[in-house]
């Protein structure tokens, strides 16, 4: 296949890199290299933070007006819905209009809707209906910044510096899940919901700013081809590349077959003898191990082989997650779970990789638009899956058959599929 090589980022001097053999920690050449790169870095950091802050604000407003958990459950269905839809959709524009121009556009979408949460909050308008709307059209902001977004890395750093740049990612996005609802706790209770809101609008500033900075991010198009890009292009495009569908089929491996986050509760008092507070850690403890994932990722550049590497990293958290079934100490099993959320961080690092370098510049958006899709629902799929088994077997069956079944898909898939294990990052072939 034809590969895109038109790069925005300076080029990279032997002086920006630290000795490959003796990094550890995280790769920082991205962000030492490329001025647009950091900024962006920066400012999605901040904002995912302000975010994670928001998600538990409405949460917690939802279950003060209704005093229904179920109407607290419906918030991640209002959430799903819009971001699995338009995450399609959001893909195809992403290769259709200029990316910068689309991430901007949503990013000020989402600062207007949090300072709209705000200014009701502090109106004393407190609708269950109104909270749902903004949830709803928040994940449609988010469904067309994120395509732009990732679409967006490939032009500002050169190949080999995407597994580092990706790694920082993992970061953003594990800070906010972490930091953003600790810190949106403490504020809710000091200073009530519409101070939280209020810090996630300003917080996209940050983000709007780095992308400002950008020069424009038109797709790299054939002058022939149609205006307007196509959803199903996308599938049919990758129908063709069975290096790209096997990063979805792997994905799936372990979020639909291996995720017990719907089980915690149970486990936390049948397993531990624990409470909501357990249930709190062990929630926390693949977030935790992710992190910790990409903050000691300094070594996944020197990785080639991403096919493998996917392959060995899921079986490692199928595996971790078996393991954590058969657990009966509390923190041997909160271990377990962060040596998972450790193995996904280098699975999705490597996937996106993939995702960035394999595949032509026009079908990235639609490509970054079916992976939003993936994450967002298979976890969900994963968690109706544990639940039906926990029911109809016990936890234990339904944890660690989990894994092992993860284990043994995955495994095969490799064996099948051996071109993928293949894969070579210098020789990329989708």
């Amino acid at each position: 296949m034809t590969r895109h090589t038109h790069r925005l980022a300076s080029p990279v001097t032997a002086d920006t890199q630290a000795p490959a053999r003796t990094r550890i920690l995280a790769d920082l050449t991205p962000l030492r290299s490329s001025p647009d790169y950091r900024r962006l870095w920066f400012g999605n950091t901040i904002s995912w933070v302000g975010q994670g802050m928001t998600s538990l604000a409405i949460s917690l407003q939802v279950y003060d007006i209704t005093e229904s958990s179920f109407s607290v459950g419906l918030v991640g269905l209002f959430s799903l819905v819009p971001l699995m839809v338009f995450g399609l959709y959001g893909g195809a524009i992403a290769d259709t209009v200029d990316r910068r121009t689309l991430g901007l556009a949503s990013a000020s979408g989402s600062a207007v809707l949090s300072a709209g949460l705000a200014a009701a909050a502090i109106a004393g308008f407190a609708h269950v209906w109104f909270l749902y709307g903004i949830v709803a059209l928040q994940s449609v902001c988010a469904a067309l910044n994120g395509p732009a977004r990732s679409s967006m890395i490939p032009r500002l750093l050169p190949p080999e510096q995407l597994p580092a740049a990706n790694a920082l990612n993992s970061i953003t996005m594990t800070s906010g899940t972490l930091l953003g609802p600790m810190l949106g706790g403490l504020i809710v209770g000091f200073a009530g919901y519409q101070s939280a809101y209020l810090i996630d609008a300003v917080t996209f500033a940050a983000s709007l700013y780095a992308m400002w900075r950008l020069p424009s991010m038109l797709p790299d198009r054939d002058r022939t081809a149609a205006k307007r890009a196509s959803v199903l292009d996308g599938f049919r495009f990758l129908a063709t590349r069975p290096n790209l569908r096997m990063t979805f089929f792997s994905d799936f491996c372990a979020m639909i077959l291996a995720h017990p986050r719907a089980l915690f509760p149970a486990v936390a008092a049948l397993w531990y003898g624990g409470d909501a507070r357990t249930t709190g850690l062990l929630v926390a403890a693949p977030a935790l191990g992710a992190l910790l994932g990409g903050v000691f990722s300094g070594w996944l550049s020197r990785i080639h082989r991403h096919g493998l590497a996917i392959l060995l990293a899921v079986g490692a958290w199928g595996a971790a997650i078996a393991v954590f079934g058969l657990t009966r100490d509390l923190w041997l099993g909160l271990l377990f779970l962060a040596l998972a959320g450790c193995a996904d961080t280098v699975s999705m690092v490597f996937r996106n990789t993939m995702l960035q370098v394999a595949a032509p510049d026009e079908m990235r958006g639609r490509l970054q638009g079916v992976f939003i899709v993936v994450v967002a629902g298979g976890p969900r799929l994963g968690d109706f899956l544990a639940g039906t088994t926990a029911d109809l077997a016990s936890p234990t069956v339904a944890v660690t058959g989990g894994g092992l079944a993860c284990v043994l898909a995955v495994t095969l898939l490799g064996v099948t599929r051996r071109r993928f294990a293949r894969y070579d990052s210098r020789d990329p072939e989708a």
